[in-house]
């Protein structure tokens, strides 16, 4: 038992770690979006990182849980709703067979991520329990949501130790600096082309979803034109084909290509590349494959921590020491006045 769709939302798919493996087969890794955002809700229920849970896009879904458990929300902020009342994000919350999550459109953000203690009762596929849209296969019969759709828990745990919180992080705003790796054929583009590429805006086209984001802005200049021999692909590479618009190339993209890739989304950048809509902007900024390390680091250094923080056990509230409480009053026997105090302890 665990929840029935009520509403699916837009596109709300199950998504873990992703599927790796199975690229010479032409199968994308799927996976999150937003790896940040995702493995964050995952840390609060108590799970490893890259268990089950459910990705939602702009329009998140409405759940009617079955069983008691413990769920978190995070990324894009949805405003959450729990049996009508407002879900604190980025917080481990406590849902009772009955109860309903509801989550609304994105205020700010993409993509938002619920995850369950336990995780979702989906078969794996190839090692992943990840929705391969394009594919059509893992996840919940390889598709997104429909509504009526029953989702079991795999192994809730309703008794973990709350409270569980993280940092909210601020929202990144309608314009965002993506830093990027040049190559692995910048050598096609003009030197007026690649500085276009780094020093002009590009707003995110009405044409994105989990296979790529295409973008609209000055033309990028080739030396001749934008067609290679197809060769391999990989999460966060930038193709520009002869048009001279650029394609970011994300969770289910396609394993090869052949127009020519100008550059790659650092790892550490591509959650703000999930979390991005129609009309935003992006900015790219070229960084050395060292500096992509240290980034990369530092964020799952963040997410470490945050782990540890939260395995910790829970210390119990300090006893509250037993205090004399008294009450005065005045008294008169046989003619004689008397003071008494009436005197209770506490504690």
């Amino acid at each position: 038992m665990g929840f029935t769709a009520e509403n699916p939302g837009v596109l709300t798919t199950i998504q873990d770690e992703g599927r790796y493996g199975y690229e010479q087969f032409g199968m994308s890794p799927a996976g999150p979006m937003d790896q940040n955002a995702f493995r964050t809700a995952n840390l609060l229920v108590g799970n490893p990182m890259g268990e089950s849970a459910l990705e939602a896009t702009v329009l998140g879904p409405t759940l009617r849980f079955d069983a008691d458990n413990v769920v978190a929300v995070t990324g894009a902020d949805m405003g959450p709703a729990l049996n009508g009342q407002p879900c604190p994000m980025y917080q481990a919350v406590a849902v009772k067979a009955g109860d309903q999550l509801k989550l609304g459109a994105a205020k700010t953000g993409c993509r938002a991520y619920i995850a369950f203690a336990g995780g979702l009762d989906v078969p794996q596929v190839m090692g992943s329990r990840a929705t391969a849209l394009q594919n059509q296969v893992g996840g919940y019969q390889g598709r997104k949501l429909a509504k009526g759709d029953r989702i079991g828990f795999r192994a809730p745990n309703p008794r973990l130790p709350l409270p569980r919180t993280a940092p909210v992080p601020a929202p990144a705003g309608k314009e965002a600096v993506i830093r990027v790796i040049l190559g692995p054929q910048d050598d096609m583009f003009t030197k007026e082309g690649i500085d276009t590429f780094l020093s002009q805006p590009y707003t995110v086209s009405k044409d994105f979803d989990r296979m790529g984001c295409r973008l609209e802005g000055a033309v990028i200049a080739h030396k001749q034109d934008g067609n290679i021999i197809s060769d391999g692909m990989a999460t966060g590479a930038i193709q520009v084909p002869t048009s001279g618009q650029p394609i970011i190339m994300l969770a289910e993209r396609q394993t090869v290509g052949g127009y020519t890739k100008i550059a790659t989304v650092i790892s550490a950048d591509l959650p703000l590349v999930g979390q991005r809509k129609t009309g935003d902007v992006i900015r790219f900024q070229a960084v050395s494959v060292e500096e992509a390390h240290r980034l990369w680091r530092e964020s799952a250094q963040a997410l470490e921590a945050l782990k540890a923080r939260l395995d910790q056990p829970q210390s119990p509230p300090a006893p509250v020491p037993a205090q004399a409480v008294g009450t005065a009053y005045r008294v008169t026997v046989n003619g004689r006045s008397y003071q008494v105090q009436v005197v209770r302890h506490t504690g």
